[in-house]
């Protein structure tokens, strides 16, 4: 799309003139994953905290949401097949590993977005920060030169929606986490006697 080249033609060429966020914006790009990663843990540690078993199941199918997202992700980028910008345009600047996957949509922005959406459902400060660092994720996807910008709204919108999908299954997964509580599982839980009711 003629808009969406000009767009990413902006943000490359800004990049061009901002070397000093190169090293951030390549680091960030390439292994933020980890961020989210320890975001989702920290969500499952607030929420056994809390002794809400809801609250717990919500942990969990966060975590089950971004797998579940890139899982259905694999099939629409095979059948977009669209090319990686550095393959349809010309002397485009490049800052990371140049990959023959497609492009669309962002694997990395499809996690991001399944992430803090899954963790508004856990914790409101813990979303906040995930929305945030998916945002960022996002735009540093297009600002390395890895994808144009339709791509990683695209992969948000993905991640966004199977995460809220997924949080459907939190009231039986919370029933099914109020009887692991009586199996060798239970130092995973919270405890029985400090767990909400569970509807």
């Amino acid at each position: 799309m003629t808009g969406d080249r000009h767009d990413f033609l902006v943000v490359n060429g800004w990049a061009r003139h901002t070397g000093w966020l190169h090293g951030p914006a390549v680091a960030y790009a390439d292994k933020g994953v980890v961020l989210f990663g320890v975001l989702l843990v920290a969500g499952y540690v607030v929420a056994r905290a809390s002794g809400d078993l809801l609250r717990t199941a919500r942990a969990l199918l966060a975590g089950a949401g971004v797998l579940l997202a890139l899982a259905l992700n694999q099939p629409i980028v095979h059948a977009a097949n669209e090319r990686r910008p550095y393959v349809a345009l010309r002397h485009v600047l490049v800052l990371v590993h140049r990959s023959a996957d497609a492009s669309f949509p962002s694997d990395h922005a499809t996690m991001a977005g399944a992430a803090a959406v899954g963790l508004l459902y856990v914790s409101r400060r813990l979303g906040a920060i995930a929305v945030v660092a998916a945002l960022v994720m996002a735009f540093t996807r297009v600002y390395v030169g890895a994808h144009f910008p339709v791509d990683v709204v695209a992969g948000l919108a993905v991640g966004a929606i199977v995460a809220v999908l997924t949080q459907l299954a939190a009231p039986p997964v919370a029933r099914l986490l109020a009887r692991l509580q009586r199996t060798p599982l239970r130092p995973l839980l919270p405890a029985p006697h400090e767990t909400a009711a569970v509807r």
